[in-house]
Parts: C-alpha cells; structure tokens; sequence
C-alpha cells in the first residue's frame, strides 16, 4: 500500500471514528434528558408600575363591579353617588379642608369610605399622648380618632389558611367617645380596623393597605379580607381607588434592570483602578538595573580621586585638556611660555593677569579652595576658545 492510500486509510477511520462518537454523544443526550416547558412570568410594564391598587381594581372589575383608579381625591366624581364606595390610599393628613367636608357629607348620605393612618415617621413609638393627639389629621379627627399609636401586627386567622399576622407596618387607632360596630385591635394598644357609622353610610379605618397592593394581593387570604372591607356597598355603585402615584426611582430601575450595562463598565473602571494605584511599596526590591553612563563613571571617578587626596592628579588633567585645545585653536599662544603666555591669554580672554598665572601654576593645587578656583577658571579658559 502506498503511503498516500495509507494517509486516506487513516483519516476515513478517524473520521467514523468521531462520527461514531457523536452519534452516540447525541443518543446519550436524547435518552437521559426530556423536553420540559416553562412558563417564565413577564417584567411588570405599563400602569401596574406606578398605580399599586391596579391588581384590586381588575379584580373588581372581572367580578362585574365597576371600579376606577385616580391620583386626586375630585370629590365631584362621586358627590351625587351615595351608593359608591371611595378608597382613598393617601395619606389623609395632605387632604384640603374642603376635601373633607365633601367626602364626610357625601358618606352622611350613604357612601362607604375606607381611610388609612398616616405612614409612620421617626419616633413614633416614643410620642406621649399630647404628641399623638396633635398628630392626628383633619380627617381622622372628625371620625373620632383620638391619637395615633405605634405600629404593631394583628393575628389573622382565615379558614383552611395557615394563621399570619397583618397590618404591621401602620399607625394604630385610638377612638375617643365613638363607639365602632366593628373592631379588630386592642383598644389599650389602639385599633388595626375600626368600622363605624356615619349618618347613613359607613366609614372603615385601617393602619395600612399594603395587604390591597399588587403583589400581595395573590394570596387567598387577602382577597379574602378585601371582599369584606368592600361588603357594604359592594354591587351597588361605582368603587373609587385613590392612590399615590408609585414610581421607582432611577437608580433603582438601573440597579434592577440595568446591570448587563453597568456591570462590566465597573470591572472595567475597578481595573483600571487598580492598574493605576499607587502602590504603598513592593514585596521585593527591584533589581538594579545596568548603568552605562560613561559621563556617571568619569564622574566617580574624580569624586573618588578626590577623596583619596589625588587632587594635583586631577588639576593636571584639566590643565592637560585646556593646554590641548590651546594647541589646536590658537598654536602662536600655545607656542609661549612663562609670562609671555600668561599676558596673551589674559587679553585675549579679558581676564585679570593674575588670575590666569594661578590658573596655569600647579603648586598650591593640595588646598580644596584654591583647587576648586583653579579648576573653575581653567575651565572657563577652555570654553572660551
């Protein structure tokens, strides 16, 4: 066999080879894993995101109750209906004095109001009894509402449901002289719901309503606690549900929804970052590099020569040099000795006579003053050829 044939012998057999391992690779998936489908719920989009009782007014409306949702209280919507029923989730104290006296004259003709406390600041728990009485709103205090409590749970107990606790994030309810038809609370600690009559309609308060916002409202129980609240007039009118306008904040959403953006562009800048710190110190000292700076050797050197006393060695070198230059720019001055030189450089360097003599003298050179002047001055002759 040649060994072409031999080359595509092998590579026929490598390749079942794989195709085999696939196949069987494909078989293995296809046997132990099944096909299942899932149902992923949606993000929440549109009005459900800002308005937090839309879950109980579609509920109300698939149950054929007419029911609308509003951001403002407009008493006139509802002022010739005694029938309907308004659910104000707003803080009351915010509510004008001419609000109140609409919505109390429209519930002493027959409507059914369902009010809630005021949200809990800071303190609450710590306020005396005058604190709590000046702390109640307009509103609550033409109901009756004496003072404003601490918040604190209430027991809920529904049949075939596992018992719970609700109501626990609002103010209680502390009623003066008016006596409730019903009642759900310690009167002692303040009421979590009161209902009482007013005129001929009915006026239900609560601490909170967050049982009544959208995703608490899934499970049976508090369903179950809505269709009571709304009993009394429930079929016979329109249900109003007034609510605070519920937006996240930008930062939330960004921090909810925008993660796959902002989260590598923060590795990036903590990478950055850290390749860009200051660091504090190595763990081991950088090796010395290699220094091949002739002027840096020279430079030892004379430094060296001059602490070991060798400064005569070191003015002749710099005498040497500046007598070398003289040679090959100006050889007739060079060509002089003793003080006939002396007096040519002098007037042709515009410098004291004496001064050139000293520069040109070698004794003396031992003092490190009188070395330095001489060196300093030969070098200035020497620059100036």
């Amino acid at each position: 066999m040649t060994p072409r044939a031999q080359r595509w012998l092998q590579g026929t057999v490598l390749a079942l080879v794989g195709a085999a391992a696939v196949v069987a690779a494909v078989a293995w998936f296809l046997h132990t894993h099944e096909r299942v489908e899932e149902q992923e719920p949606e993000p929440a989009s549109g009005e459900v995101l800002w308005n937090p009782l839309y879950a109980l007014r579609q509920s109300l409306v698939a149950d054929g109750q007419r029911a609308v949702s509003r951001q403002r209280l407009q008493p006139g919507m509802f002022a010739g209906a005694p029938g309907d029923t308004v659910l104000l989730d707003i803080d009351p104290a915010r509510m004008r004095g001419d609000e109140v006296d609409a919505l109390l004259d429209w519930v002493d003709r027959g409507g059914h109001l369902l009010v809630r406390t005021p949200p809990p600041g800071p303190g609450d728990g710590d306020e005396d009894d005058a604190a709590a009485a000046s702390a109640v709103p307009p509103l609550l205090h033409r109901l009756g509402v004496e003072a404003l409590a601490a918040p604190q749970c209430v027991h809920l107990q529904v049949e075939a449901g596992d018992p719970h606790v609700e109501l626990c994030e609002g103010r209680r309810l502390r009623l003066g002289d008016v006596r409730p038809r019903l009642a759900w609370g310690d009167a002692e600690a303040g009421h979590a719901f009161v209902r009482i009559d007013h005129g001929r309609g009915t006026v239900d308060l609560l601490a909170d309503f967050d049982f009544l916002q959208n995703p608490q409202l899934d499970e049976a129980t508090h369903q179950a606690l809505a269709r009571q609240l709304l009993a009394p007039n429930y079929g016979r009118g329109t249900v109003h549900l007034v609510h605070a306008t519920y937006l996240p904040s930008l930062w939330w959403r960004l921090a909810r929804h925008g993660w796959p953006l902002w989260l590598p562009l923060a590795l990036l800048l903590a990478g950055a970052l850290w390749r860009r710190a200051q660091r504090f110190g190595p763990w081991l000292p950088s090796p010395a590099g290699a220094r091949r700076s002739l002027r840096e050797h020279v430079r030892a050197s004379g430094a060296l020569l001059h602490r070991l006393g060798q400064a005569p060695l070191l003015y002749e070198a710099v005498r040497e040099a500046f007598l070398a230059r003289l040679r090959r720019r100006d050889p007739a001055t060079a060509a002089l000795a003793g003080e006939a030189r002396v007096q040519a450089l002098a007037e042709r360097m515009q410098l004291p006579h004496y001064l050139v003599r000293d520069a040109l003298s070698r004794n003396g050179v031992q003092d490190r003053q009188t070395y330095r002047a001489r060196v300093r001055t030969l070098i200035q002759l020497r620059n100036r050829l």
